[in-house]
Formats: structure tokens, C-alpha cells, sequence
């Protein structure tokens, strides 16, 4: 998968949401899969140094075993939102049982957005969840949880594709720590210097 959300995929799902419209310099940051307890907490610490805001798309099972990190998510000015209760891949998954982990989710996770793990789901899927929640993709992948790339080219990759209204992916997890730990400060540090603000991503997309 390329870091730059293919535009073939965002003309054959408008439905999805890929960027957020804006005229100014803003970029919406994402974190999923936490929280995780010592990742998310040194996640935290660096949005704090850049006066950053991010979104978080918690996998449920973990904001139950870890209910403290994530109510520091929260104490801390950011956003959460759905990333199903067991990081299900829609491919895979029966619909309904699909629909019933998300709604786990949701009863710990008070959120209209939701993200599809691994960015899979179906036409079928997508038709049912958006009566209820704005799925968000995103338009830059940082790669981070991937062991084919250094932290310098996981750098390198999120800068390159990042522009106003880009959604940016990385990970608060064990897997991409090594990767999104060197990358996020370099990533903030560079566009903060070009007067971007970090916010979090709206439930509902402004129209401009």
C-alpha cells in the first residue's frame, strides 16, 4: 500500500472521507489501533511540545484494558472515535457480526466516526455504517507499522504527501513504535515551522 491514498479509490468511494476541505493551513492527524499505555503516553507528551491536537481511532478492546490512557486522551484536548472492537478486516468478517463489533465499540468509544481497520470494507458495509457514523480514510499513510522502511523513509513519506486538509495516519502502537516515534516529532517539527496547526478531525466536513 503506497503512502498516498490512491485517487482512483477516492473517485470510486466519494462516500468515504479521504481529506478535509479547508482554506487554510491545517493538517488532521490520526493515531489507531491504541490506546496503548507507555506508546500513547509518549504520543501524548510530543502533541503537547506542538500544541497539536490528533483524532484517535481506538480499538475497543484495548480502551477496556487500558480505560486510564484513554481518559487521558480525552483530558488532554484530543478526539477519539471508533476502530471496531477487535480490529475486525470488513473483508472478512460476516456484515452483522461486523455492525455488532463496532457497536462494542461504540458502547465505550462515544463517537460518530469510524475507521475500517486495515482500510477494508465493503459497498454493503459502507451503506449501512453510513447511517450512522462518517467512515474516514485517510489521504497520507505514514507506513509506520511496516518493517520494510526505516523511520527516516516513514519521515520522508509523511512529509511528501502531506498538504492543507490532509488526513495523516499513524499508529499509537507497539508494532509501529520505532518507526512513529522518530517520525512524528520530525513530521510536527517541519510543518509547524511552515505555520500549520494540527487539529482534529470534524464529525461533520465543512463545505467551502
Amino acid at each position: 500500500m503506497k503512502a498516498k491514498a490512491p485517487y482512483l479509490l477516492k473517485l470510486v468511494f466519494p462516500q468515504l472521507i479521504w481529506e478535509v476541505k479547508t482554506g487554510r493551513k491545517e493538517i488532521f492527524l490520526s493515531f489507531d489501533d491504541g490506546p496503548h499505555p507507555e506508546i500513547t503516553a509518549r504520543v501524548l507528551d510530543i502533541l503537547d511540545n506542538y500544541q497539536a491536537k490528533a483524532t484517535f481511532f481506538c480499538v475497543g478492546h484495548n480502551v477496556k484494558k487500558f480505560p486510564e490512557t484513554y481518559r487521558e486522551i480525552l483530558s488532554r484536548g484530543h478526539k477519539t472515535a471508533n476502530h471496531s472492537f477487535n480490529h475486525l478486516n470488513g473483508w472478512k468478517t460476516p456484515s452483522q457480526i461486523y455492525y455488532n463489533n463496532i457497536e462494542k465499540c461504540a458502547s465505550l468509544v462515544d463517537s460518530k466516526l469510524f475507521r475500517p481497520p486495515y482500510g477494508r470494507i465493503s459497498l454493503k458495509q459502507i451503506a449501512h455504517l453510513k447511517k450512522k457514523y462518517s467512515i474516514v480514510m485517510w489521504s497520507v499513510l505514514s507506513m509506520d507499522y511496516s518493517k520494510k522502511i526505516s523511520p527516516e523513509q516513514c519521515l520522508t513519506n509523511s512529509i511528501t504527501y502531506t498538504k492543507p486538509g490532509s488526513i495523516v495516519v499513524f499508529h499509537d502502537s507497539k508494532k509501529a513504535s520505532e518507526n512513529m516515534l522518530y517520525a512524528l516529532p520530525g513530521f510536527l517539527d517541519h510543518f509547524k515551522k511552515l505555520g500549520y496547526n494540527f487539529v482534529v478531525i470534524p464529525t461533520t466536513m465543512p463545505e467551502l
